[in-house]
């Protein structure tokens, strides 16, 4: 299936050493991610309360695990998947349906009653006095976990309804959460295969097989959501386009890509272990599809190859993308997906799915609009990466699914000190301890070096393997995009430092009202442009005389459009906020720059790397790099380097969830978030202080989030601890809900349904990974 290439190649373009079958496949990067903790048993949880029915339980469990031990069905559990070379069907179809797997050892039966704190629960059993006292400091200091826990997450199927009639259980002024469970529908409606994409003129069918005999399959989606399903407490559907009267759930999320059935046919051998009734509705049109031989970066290649013609191309003399209006007439910019990975990283059946789900729904289903790269920090430094052919594959054989080799670029932190050679100075402040050129600190560089070697994409969005996409890829990126194109830069870095509460703020054009009269109330300057600093540095545009404001910024244009229909230069997914003063543990480490201090030079960030930046400013960057050897902190070098120079920037508020129906409705979410100097999260009291993080833990994307997966997996079907306890719970704790067996139950509403989100940080999935 080819090779991967490594970082070190300085060429932009291809050459022999890294073609493959005449094409060119080219991808790279990183990320050290915690293996999952492993959760002790608690005796008194096994032995206490309710003794019978833990008996019974484990009786159960036990013979349950002694038949799955025995059983002959390939459909099984995840484990890291082998990646030994062996030989794989070669057929591409598979029709026969899916053999569900009765069994399931990681359920625990329910009633299927209000998802409340169970008083049989480990949490309400006797604690001594003193643990008491310790749980009241702790709510003290977290007055979130005194909040309700929402429940409406957790309504599955049997209770969908059109948008109209949803009633959602929060935010909503008229009735206090938890909502009691919604009825039931007598029958369930039916999937339909879910089109995103923007109209089909021009682009030609992509197949996942190299005889073009298998079109790229379609996900599918439900019409409705279960009733009492909350609203996005941040952020909004409606602002950027986004459905929000359709809800996903896992077999039409993952089943056209391999969930619940078997490898025999070509799938992952997992799902058909959860309720799985008319799954079957999925494989319909296409029958199961056989993934056993498929090469991702050959299915991706061909499709580009096929639509070559509808996007702009480097020109040959000078290796850059044409820039005016003439030669880019009718055609369109592309876009890489970048996921970092690392050696050792877990590939579990899940996520391959998840990567199989990125590649069809990025590629292959938009006609080559984007393409996705996995990027292979290879940690060992010992390896000859940039030597060795066989070196390569090795590794590849041993930390990458063979049906992903060709879409994998390996680098190592020793190729950053060759790409950035020199001293650099030391940082004003490391609390890390690593190196510069290390990827915990400095993740933008392998990301800098790739882009300066792919001048065909206008944009990189920069992911990670524990990132999770409910719905639809590209729904997702494109909405965003074109929502932070459409931006003006009016009171642009002003709006970025601050959360969009819908319940409080209302309409974004309120919003931004309020972003206005706080501004003018704190006699700030609003920033526009350039910054100008002591020890700035000139970037070589600036030497030359150019700028990076667009016509519409000109002198004597209209302000309200200055920025209107220009390409963000880089979008965040979660505010960009001041670092002086506000808490944030890494707000100090910069490097490089002149009369470095807590406030100098002036600097912004935004939690969690997850962005899409445009090739002038990773360009930008690089230069900033190799030739003034700056540097920042991993989260704060791009957002920063946009702001001294003057590119465009925007926090896109995605819709994001909480897990408690926080009171007062609106304002207390608005000033625990929006907590910071001039009602934003910049300065003193930044909701990322170190001592207010924790309000992030209910989130559904944040990087120390308890909820994201926790609702992932009761998604997938598998049972969780539900969080809740007697002093407002944290993740692991509670009682077992969700399941098979709970699921299946004549009380319940079936297996859940959700809307399109993206969830952040997914660090296992299977009960069975931990």
């Amino acid at each position: 299936m080819g090779r991967a290439t490594s970082l070190l190649g300085l060429a932009s373009r291809p050459s022999p050493r890294n073609l493959t079958h005449g094409k060119y496949y080219d991808h790279v990067l990183p990320y050290s991610e915690k293996a999952p903790r492993k959760r002790a048993i608690r005796i008194r949880t096994l032995l206490g309360h309710c003794l019978y029915r833990r008996v019974l339980m484990w009786a159960l469990a036990s013979f349950v695990l002694f038949a799955f031990f025995f059983s002959t069905s390939d459909v099984r559990t995840p484990d890291i998947v082998d990646f030994g070379k062996t030989k794989l069907s070669s057929s591409l179809l598979g029709h026969s349906s899916p053999q569900a797997d009765k069994t399931d050892s990681n359920i625990v039966v329910q009633d299927g009653s209000h998802n409340q704190p169970d008083p049989d629960a480990s949490e309400s059993e006797q604690v001594s006095p003193a643990e008491v006292e310790e749980r009241k400091a702790v709510m003290k200091k977290m007055p979130w976990l005194a909040f309700g826990h929402l429940d409406g997450y957790f309504h599955g199927l049997k209770a969908l309804v059109d948008k109209s009639e949803l009633f959602p259980e929060y935010p909503n002024t008229s009735r206090e959460a938890p909502l009691p469970p919604p009825p039931m529908q007598s029958q369930v409606r039916k999937p339909q295969p879910y089109n995103p994409y923007h109209s089909s003129e021009g682009v030609r069918t992509c197949y996942i097989d190299a005889q073009n005999k298998v079109p790229a399959p379609s996900m599918y989606a439900y019409s409705g959501v279960p009733q009492h399903m909350p609203d996005p407490v941040f952020g909004s559907y409606q602002l950027f386009g986004l459905r929000d009267d359709v809800c996903f759930d896992r077999f039409g999320r993952y089943g056209p890509y391999g969930l619940g059935y078997s490898k025999a046919n070509g799938g992952v051998g997992i799902g058909a272990d959860t309720e799985n009734s008319e799954s079957e509705q999925i494989w319909a049109e296409t029958g199961q599809i056989n993934y056993n031989n498929v090469d991702w970066g050959d299915a991706q290649q061909r499709c580009y190859q096929a639509n070559k013609d509808r996007f702009l191309e480097p020109k040959k003399n000078t290796g850059e993308l044409p820039t005016s209006a003439e030669e880019r007439k009718g055609l369109k910019g592309r876009m890489a997906v970048v996921v970092r990975c690392y050696q050792g990283f877990r590939w579990t059946e899940l996520a391959i799915l998840n990567f199989r789900a990125m590649v069809t729904e990025l590629s292959l289903k938009s006609g080559g609009e984007y393409s996705v790269h996995l990027l292979l920090h290879i940690k060992d430094t010992s390896k000859p990466i940039w030597s060795d052919d066989s070196t390569v594959q090795q590794l590849l054989d041993e930390n990458v699914p063979r049906e992903f080799h060709n879409l994998v670029t390996v680098w190592s932190e020793p190729q950053m000190h060759l790409f950035y050679p020199g001293d650099f100075a030391d940082p004003l402040d490391n609390p890390s301890g690593t190196d510069v050129h290390g990827v915990y600190r400095s993740a933008h560089m392998p990301l800098q070096v790739f882009s300066s070697q792919h001048p065909e994409y206008e944009h990189i969005w920069n992911w990670e393997m524990d990132m999770r996409c409910m719905g639809n890829y590209y729904e997702l990126f494109d909405r965003l995009g074109r929502w932070a194109d459409s931006q003006p830069r009016s009171l642009l870095w002003e709006r970025n430092a601050r959360y969009y509460i819908p319940s409080q703020h209302g309409s974004w054009a309120n919003f931004s009202d309020s972003v206005q009269h706080q501004v003018h109330k704190s006699k700030e300057k609003p920033i526009f442009g350039p910054l100008s600093f002591r020890g700035r540095k000139k970037l070589r545009l600036e030497e030359h005389g150019h700028s990076v404001l667009p016509e519409s910024c000109r002198s004597g244009s209209d302000e309200s459009k200055c920025g209107v229909g220009e390409e963000a230069d880089i979008i965040t997914l979660n505010p960009l906020f001041e670092t002086h003063q506000s808490g944030w543990v890494f707000s100090n480490d910069v490097t490089g720059y002149e009369a470095s201090s807590s406030s100098h030079p002036p600097r912004r960030c935004s939690i969690v790397t997850a962005s899409r930046l445009s090739r002038r400013l990773l360009v930008a960057m690089h230069e900033e790099t190799f030739r003034h050897r700056h540097s920042m902190f991993s989260e704060m070098f791009p957002p920063t380097v946009a702001l001294h120079h003057g590119f465009k920037a925007v926090y896109a508020p995605h819709p994001t969830y909480l897990d408690r129906a926080w009171q007062p409705l609106g304002s207390f979410v608005d000033a625990s978030f929006n907590s910071g100097k001039d009602h934003s999260t910049s300065g003193r009291n930044s909701p990322y202080d170190l001592d207010n993080e924790h309000n992030h833990k209910g989130t559904t994307w944040y990087y120390h989030s308890e909820f994201s997966g926790l609702l992932w997996r009761r998604w997938l079907g598998y049972a969780q601890h539900d969080g809740r306890g007697k002093f407002g719970g944290r993740g692991g704790e509670g009682r077992m809900r969700g399941g098979k067996a709970e699921e299946e139950s004549s009380t319940s509403s079936g297996r859940m349904c959700l809307r399109s989100m993206f969830l952040h940080p997914i660090k296992f999935e299977h009960p069975m990974e931990i």
